[in-house]
């Protein structure tokens, strides 16, 4: 489905999920359709986003990897002297 979603939007065709959650019960065999309201005070999408850079998130920049010590430290930090 979400292929079919990325197909739609791409070509420009058909009536795109946005604003709407599909979800499915496969024991039930059924489809619920939930209509979703922006937030106007989500930080990133809202009236006033206070989020305006998402590079971080790029080639998974903001990932940590745990340390032998049990510390967390962002992937491709320099490492520690010491360490």
């Amino acid at each position: 489905m979400q292929a079919t979603e990325t197909v739609k939007l791409l070509l420009g065709i058909g009536e795109p999920l946005i604003g709407r959650l599909l979800t499915y019960d496969a024991l039930g065999m059924r489809f619920r359709e939930v209509r979703l309201r922006r937030d106007p005070k989500c930080p990133l999408c809202g009236t006033s986003p206070t989020i305006r850079d998402l590079s971080i998130h790029h080639e998974a920049g903001g990932a940590c990897e745990i340390q032998p010590d049990g510390q967390a430290e962002p992937v491709g930090a320099p490492a520690r002297a010491g360490g």
